[in-house]
């Protein structure tokens, strides 16, 4: 399994050329290319990345909203991800329903979707991801993992949400659900209980995006070391080979 991070930025005015458009990952396994996510920043563009199938993991802008000229391929979410893209022009024959919690075979790669934390707008799921003997865990916007031990089980990567390093960016919404974003030192711990061994960090704030990412970074290996995590952030146009 390669991974291949197009965009890591998350949903933010601040850019810098290692992070300069929406989150956004390439899952490629035996010539089968599944993009993660299709944020506004991907107008126009998913020519030139010729995904197989498009997988979406809730339908904010910055994770949806490059589909709204059309798509060339499948496009897979769950239900309630759909509703929040009735009036995307994508053809009934594109739009592939996902259920929570079940295996999905898409371009010979496993995905199955966790519900996790994060909006009640657009109700957001985490995928664990399998090709071969790896599996890993993709989850760009998080507060928290309801299923986390199953999701976590025997990963090889945890890929994580990147939008604030300790401070979380969490509020109330008007049904007193919690909504936002959990902290990289959080998911570091989620790790470090459940046995994986190395995070990336993804969907990047305005802290690592404006800030100076060599401290950061230096400040995150830190942490993930106290916890046995080895951990990096992502940068637009990293690739890595899982074997």
């Amino acid at each position: 399994m390669k991974l291949v991070f197009l965009g890591t930025r998350g949903y933010i005015d601040a850019r810098s050329p290692r992070h300069w458009r929406h989150t956004a990952t390439l899952v490629v396994h035996r010539g089968r290319r599944v993009l993660l996510d299709c944020g506004e920043d991907w107008r126009g563009r998913l020519a030139s990345i010729a995904p197989h199938a498009i997988v979406i993991t809730h339908a904010h802008p910055d994770h949806a909203r490059g589909l709204d000229r059309g798509v060339p391929c499948p496009v897979y979410a769950t239900e309630e991800t759909w509703k929040g893209l009735t009036n995307y022009p994508i053809e009934s024959s594109k739009r592939c329903v996902l259920a929570p919690r079940r295996v999905a075979r898409i371009g010979g790669i496993h995905f199955e979707a966790f519900p996790v934390a994060h909006s009640t707008r657009a109700p957001a799921v985490g995928y664990r991801i399998e090709a071969g003997r790896i599996a890993i865990f993709y989850v760009p916007d998080v507060i928290a993992i309801p299923d986390r031990s199953a999701a976590l089980a025997g990963i090889r990567l945890y890929v994580g949400d990147g939008a604030s390093p300790v401070r979380p960016i969490v509020r109330r919404d008007r049904s007193g659900a919690l909504v936002g974003h959990t902290t990289i030192r959080d998911q570091l711990d989620w790790c470090a209980r459940d046995g994986v061994a190395r995070m990336i960090v993804t969907h990047c704030g305005t802290s690592i995006v404006a800030g100076d990412e060599r401290v950061l970074g230096a400040r995150l290996r830190r942490m993930g070391r106290e916890r046995g995590v080895e951990v990096q952030i992502a940068r637009d146009g990293d690739e890595l080979q899982l074997r």
